[in-house]
């Protein structure tokens, strides 16, 4: 049976990236194509980028999902509470969502994650037409490159690059090169692209052992399949480690309510770290496995970056310790050592 945080990670990692897909929806919608292939056909990036209006507040629905996951989660650790201290006191302990330092991680967590996702979009985008220049490709496509076709059954547009990566980015440009190079080799290297839509590969493999050229429509369909899912992976990526990041705060930020409010003792509060316990944990969290630590106290990965739970970046853990992370922290009271 999972338990009630992977229950919690599921629900709002999977909202958190349907409001991103949203969010993008909204951007595409609204991206004033007209303005934006004439900023091309004039090779003004910053006037391209202007036209498709990736404001940050676009992204408030998926901020707000990540406030509710922090208020949900910590609603739950203080449910886990002892109902008594060590004498049969009554131990009451409420979570508040709205308390200062709750309201400031959220902002921060937030601010920056929105900040990281349209900073990054921009760049791709400053990347798609500087190599939509470099090919002399015709404005119109180039913008519709970015902010991708409509579908006829939805009436939405699909595909393009809105919502990609930088990396992502080139990874599409390097595999429309490779599927539009007609080299039996280049096309063989697309066929290795993890993220591909296999449903193609029967064309470009008859074109590899013809030695022709993939048609048009197959490189173009092909495209857009593979941008899509570069996209999913990216939104889900978004939804669980942003949904685990606010569980986890609001776990730690329970515990340090109770602490502040005076019924718990920081010097009574272990924590102690749990890996998932298989061969996909990276090494330096296998190493934390079983780690316990005072409240205040921070755990230490053996690359050096301190933190105060899993997913913890304030103290300046970087990506290699966060994404795909799926460790917890165990939290002990000793109702011996100073319950107030």
């Amino acid at each position: 049976m999972a338990s009630l945080y992977e229950t919690l990670t599921e629900r709002y990692g999977r909202e958190a990236a349907e409001a991103f897909f949203r969010a993008l929806d909204d951007i595409r919608r609204r991206a004033e194509l007209g303005r934006l292939t004439a900023a091309i056909e004039a090779r003004q990036i910053e006037e391209a980028l202007n036209a498709l209006h990736l404001d940050a507040a676009a992204f408030e629905e998926l901020a707000e999902i990540l406030r509710q996951a922090h208020a949900a989660s910590g609603r739950a650790e203080v449910e886990q509470f002892p109902r008594r201290d060590a004498q049969g006191d009554a131990l009451i302990v409420r979570f508040s969502g709205r308390n200062p330092e709750a309201e400031r991680w959220i902002a921060e967590r937030a601010g920056q994650l929105i900040t990281r996702i349209t900073n990054d979009q921009r760049e791709a985008v400053r990347a798609s037409l500087r190599d939509s220049f470099e090919a002399g490709v015709n404005p119109r496509t180039a913008a519709l490159r970015i902010v991708g076709t409509i579908d006829r059954a939805t009436g939405k547009r699909v595909g393009g690059i809105i919502g990609l990566t930088s990396g992502q980015e080139g990874y599409v440009r390097n595999a429309r090169a490779e599927l539009q190079s007609g080299d039996p080799a280049r096309l063989q290297a697309y066929l290795g692209r993890a993220r591909r839509d296999k449903r193609f590969d029967r064309t470009i493999q008859r074109a590899i052992r013809e030695e022709t050229a993939v048609p048009a429509a197959t490189i173009g369909k092909a495209l857009v399949a593979y941008e899509r899912r570069l996209l999913q992976l990216r939104g889900e990526t978004i939804g669980r480690v942003e949904a685990m990041s606010a569980i986890q705060a609001a776990r730690h930020e329970a515990y340090r309510q109770a602490i502040e409010s005076g019924q718990v003792a920081a010097n009574a509060v272990t924590k102690v770290w749990r890996s998932a316990g298989d061969l996909r944990v990276r090494h330096t969290h296998r190493a934390l496995n079983g780690e316990s630590v005072r409240f205040r106290e921070d755990f230490v990965s053996p690359s050096g970056a301190r933190m105060r739970f899993p997913m913890d970046t304030a103290l300046g853990a970087g990506a290699d310790e966060i994404i795909n992370c799926r460790c917890d922290c165990e939290y002990r009271i000793d109702f011996l050592a100073n319950i107030r």
